[in-house]
């Protein structure tokens, strides 16, 4: 039937037209689109190569600092003492983002009020002695009574500061208590909205309350190092504040999107101090002169987390940071009229092309441009929020884009499938002498293709029963196997299989020593393993001798499960590539074939350290402090690419005595198997070396590494586990519960900091351990050159 002739809701313009239709019906309805839209702009705004104000930084209640002065909440003094020490330093504006809501006062003190009035009633003493010994009572008295009130304590040095900002909430009607909200410099509300996705992207600069607008911390904090008032603040109806000559844009509800600073090199982008480091003096007060100073909490489980454009992690103190240095550098995004105009524009624009211009189009023309327009408008999105700073949100229109492309692409194979005959003019003999052309060229499975499109009959069966046996031979087992069921499956027409199709785990057996793995030729097995089976092979492209680390995903997994797995593997691989360092093993390459997976690392030399852990094979223990100072080294650089190895032990640390080499293997592979899917009973890890919080199921981050490396020195020490169990579920107890013994009641020849050191690394809650690599590495290397490097008592 002509063209001409068919009815317009059979044609392409109509089709095009009805999907864009419904997609933007849905988009109004739904917001089906919104939540790419938000993904996009996370990953843009964190984009941008701004900096913050070097006048800001953030004093942290962190991991460090709980250890040290006890669990939070602390008693309010300390918090006095560094508040003093930074009005001393002359600090411009400090801001405190912990919550002073409920008294902290002792009870003592109702007592020593009671005690104080009693001798002031008793009138002046008698005698000289009796005045004297009344004095000293009262100098007591006073002394006590300024002890059992920290919350008197932070008042006055609160008003001594005269610039300090405190926290309210008021959603809550939670706000500090009177007096220190007399003392403060400022109360602002901490009132942080993330989106429906979790993701805080708006700060609500100005909140209505009882009438009064009151601005947000990071605005009066702004204000303050700014020199002005709450009153220097300026309206410009729904699009923006003015303070000073700052203008911020905001929307009708007074809220504007900050851009969070990327970090670099690891570190966070605004300077981070440890509480106990300052308040200790460690870090002198007097770094922060002039500066604006956030406190506040850090610590992981103490603090309430939060989850902001480029960081799934962060504080509030942080937020606070950085939202002030937005408002001091002007460094807000801005949502303008005109945008929303010309993002109207380009939603017409792309309506106009899919009704009007692709119908028009060849089905591989409309693909490319189809493609070009949607880069172009995600190009244009993408720049306009990392450099320019504008959002214009054009992931619809490219969404758009998207699903008509697909629903033209269909429709025209729809269409295409029910013209009956004039599908099928190319004939059956033609399909299966290509088929005959591709497999002699040894393109195989194209020519497996070929062969599915032509009509079973005796002469195609033949046909693949010899492409099966090309599978085998070229030890593609697995695309063998697919053929033989693929001709079983339509015996029943004739067909006649003239062998016994291979298992695909016979076919890894057969593999021996001289197959191909992808483009690597096979040299000699190393070993075996949890994951499969290592090999020795050499790269058939440029010579390089590699060690090829397989694992049959086909037999661990199927169905659904084998998909997810597929993608954590070569996930994971590319994580463990991208990890660069001395004490590391490099990743070079990974793939799949032959139903195995595989990952092409660097061909070590030397062992394991298993042997060493053994009593009577033990090292010495200098080398023992290197080799742990080493890794320590490697998993501090890991951790710093959010990297967490969730392995670690002896087995999976290589060491050449010959050379003194150490390095560090199977980086992510643990997680591969990490999921609900797997098979029932997989355990992850070695239990014996993981972390209590690991062996609960909890989240771990690099804290639980350090904590398998102090299992790992506690045996290369002692030729011991700490922790040994009749069962798994008595091991696990033991870990979870048991503190690990001293390892002087093993072994009395070793130093007391070394035990010390040992402790630390395996102490129960994680805060209470090494909080980064890098400490550890120092602590291993100083007592490797006898030093002392730990300063507590077990």
């Amino acid at each position: 039937m002509p063209s001409q002739s068919r009815p317009y809701w059979r044609k392409d313009w109509f089709a095009c037209a009805a999907v864009a239709l419904v997609a933007i019906a849905l988009q109004f309805a739904t917001d089906f689109a919104g939540g790419l839209e938000r993904r996009f702009y996370d990953h843009a705004s964190a984009s941008n190569p701004l900096a913050p104000s070097a006048q800001i930084a953030i004093i942290a209640i962190d991991g460090q600092s709980v250890a040290r002065l006890g669990r939070w909440p602390w008693p309010r003094d300390l918090d006095a003492r560094l508040i003093d020490l930074l009005s001393a330093a002359q600090a411009h504006t400090i801001v405190h983002t912990g919550f002073f809501f409920d008294s902290q006062v002792d009870r003592g003190l109702v007592f020593a009020r009671r005690m104080q009035e009693v001798l002031d009633a008793a009138g002046p003493a008698a005698s000289p002695a009796a005045a004297a010994t009344q004095q000293q009572l009262g100098s007591l008295l006073a002394q006590a009574q300024s002890a059992l009130d920290p919350d008197g304590q932070l008042t006055a040095s609160i008003k001594r500061a005269g610039n300090v900002i405190i926290a309210s909430l008021l959603t809550t009607g939670q706000r500090p208590l009177e007096p220190l909200q007399a003392a403060a410099a400022g109360v602002g509300h901490l009132q942080l909205r993330p989106d429906v996705d979790g993701i805080l992207r708006h700060e609500t600069l100005l909140t209505s309350h009882q009438g009064e607008f009151v601005p947000s911390v990071a605005l009066l904090a702004a204000l303050r190092h700014l020199d002005l008032t709450p009153s220097d603040i300026q309206r410009h109806g729904n699009e923006s504040l003015q303070i000073g000559s700052l203008r911020i844009p905001t929307d009708g509800a007074d809220r504007a999107l900050p851009r969070f600073y990327p970090g670099r090199d690891g570190n966070p982008a605004v300077v981070v101090d440890s509480f106990d480091d300052v308040l200790s003096g460690k870090i002198p007060a007097s770094n922060y002169k002039d500066k604006l100073v956030v406190i506040g909490v850090t610590a992981a489980g103490v603090g309430q987390p939060l989850a902001v454009p480029g960081h799934p992690v962060f504080s509030v103190a942080e937020a606070v940071a950085h939202v002030a240095s937005n408002i001091l550098q002007g460094h807000f995004l801005a949502q303008p009229r005109w945008g929303a105009w010309a993002v109207l524009a380009a939603l017409a624009l792309v309506c106009a092309y899919l009704i009007l211009v692709l119908p028009r189009l060849a089905t591989g023309a409309a693909a490319l441009i189809t493609l070009f327009l949607l880069l172009t408008l995600l190009g244009v999105e993408f720049a306009m929020l990392s450099m320019v700073g504008v959002w214009m949100k054009l992931v619809f229109p490219a969404v758009l884009l998207a699903i008509a492309q697909l629903a033209l692409v269909g429709k025209r194979i729809l269409m295409t499938d029910a013209a009956g005959p004039r599908a099928a003019t190319q004939p059956a003999e033609t399909e299966r002498m290509m088929g005959l052309a591709l497999q002699g060229q040894g393109q195989l499975d194209m020519a497996f293709e070929r062969y599915l499109r032509a009509p079973v009959g005796d002469a195609v069966l033949g046909n693949l029963n010899s492409l099966a046996r090309d599978f085998e031979r070229n030890l593609q087992f697995k695309q063998a196997q697919a053929v033989y069921d693929y001709m079983a499956v339509h015996a029943g027409q004739g067909a006649k299989v003239s062998a016994s199709p291979p298992t695909l785990a016979q076919g890894h057996s057969a593999m021996g020593t001289s197959g191909m793995l992808g483009r690597y030729r096979l040299q000699q097995e190393l070993g075996k393993g949890a994951m499969g089976v290592v090999y020795l092979g050499k790269d058939t492209k440029i010579g390089r001798v590699v060690a090829l680390k397989t694992m049959a995903l086909c037999d661990e997994f199927e169905g659904v499960a084998l998909i997810d797995a597929r993608e954590r593997f070569f996930r994971e691989a590319e994580t463990a590539g991208r990890l660069q360092h001395q004490n590391i093993v490099t990743i070079f390459d990974a793939g799949e074939d032959n139903g195995l997976a595989y990952i092409a690392m660097e061909f070590l030399k030397g062992k394991d350290l298993v042997d060493y852990c053994k009593s009577g094979n033990l090292l010495p223990i200098p080398t023992v402090l290197s080799i742990g100072a080493r890794v320590a080294d490697a998993l501090a650089y890991a951790h710093r690419q959010q990297v967490v190895h969730r392995d670690i032990k002896p087995a999976n640390v290589m060491f050449d005595m010959e050379s003194d080499t150490v390095k560090v293997t199977d980086f992510g592979i643990a997680r591969i198997t990490d999921s609900n899917k797997t098979r029932t009973g997989l355990v992850l890890g070695t239990p014996s070396f993981m972390s209590p919080e690991q062996l609960a199921g909890k989240k771990v981050d690099g804290r639980s590494d350090l904590y398998s490396l102090g299992v790992m020195l506690f045996q290369m020490l002692t030729g011991k586990l700490p922790f040994r169990g009749e069962s798994l579920a008595g091991l696990m107890h033991k870990i979870a519960v048991e503190e690990a013994p001293d390892i002087r009641s093993i072994r009395q020849d070793l130093s007391g900091e070394l035990a010390i050191l040992v402790a630390v690394a395996l102490a129960k809650q994680p805060q209470a351990r090494y909080q980064v690599g890098d400490q550890m590495a120092t602590d291993l290397r100083t007592l490797l050159s006898g030093g002392s490097a730990i300063d507590l008592e077990i």
